[in-house]
């Protein structure tokens, strides 16, 4: 069985993370989307509120499975047996940062490997910082954001306006 990770921490969950998703999920048996704290970020959402969010997002795809993890992404990855990690790329900057993070972690753990998958034209701008930017300004993220979550971002933002 060949099984994918696709790692992030979906602060929120965009229409770009959930066609990476959905075409990743084409490739494998099974596709596991893990929501990853990073003690760098400040999130809008906790890790609980954005699992829900992925869950409800990819709910449709019998072949993904949403999990929360605190843990190394490599840990995770041995843990699950997975076969890669999926990540998408918008520019060469992410390219780059990706190619280091992949040495970085093969480095922790020989047998990680990593697929790279680009992002459509048409989502290629969107980033969770941008819907967050938008957003707390009371602009339309709903091109950016799935239709199933709108809402719920919204309401966050509009509490952050406050």
């Amino acid at each position: 069985m060949t099984s994918l990770l696709f790692p992030g921490s979906f602060d929120p969950f965009t229409r770009g993370h959930k066609d990476i998703a959905r075409r990743a999920s084409k490739i494998c048996d099974k596709l596991y989307v893990v929501v990853m704290n990073n003690s760098k970020k400040n999130y809008l959402f906790s890790l609980e509120e954005r699992v829900d969010m992925a869950k409800t997002v990819l709910a449709e795809y019998e072949n993904i499975e949403v999990l929360g993890s605190d843990g190394l992404l490599v840990d995770i990855f041995k843990d699950l047996g997975c076969n890669a990690v999926v990540r998408g790329i918008r520019s060469e900057s992410d390219f780059r940062f990706e190619a280091e993070m992949a040495l970085a972690n093969r480095m922790l753990y020989s047998g990680y490997d990593v697929t790279l998958l680009p992002c459509r034209d048409d989502l290629s701008l969107i980033s969770s910082s941008i819907v967050k930017e938008v957003g707390s300004y009371g602009g339309d993220i709903s091109k950016m954001v799935p239709a199933q979550i709108v809402e719920t971002v919204n309401e966050r933002l509009r509490k952050g306006r406050t």
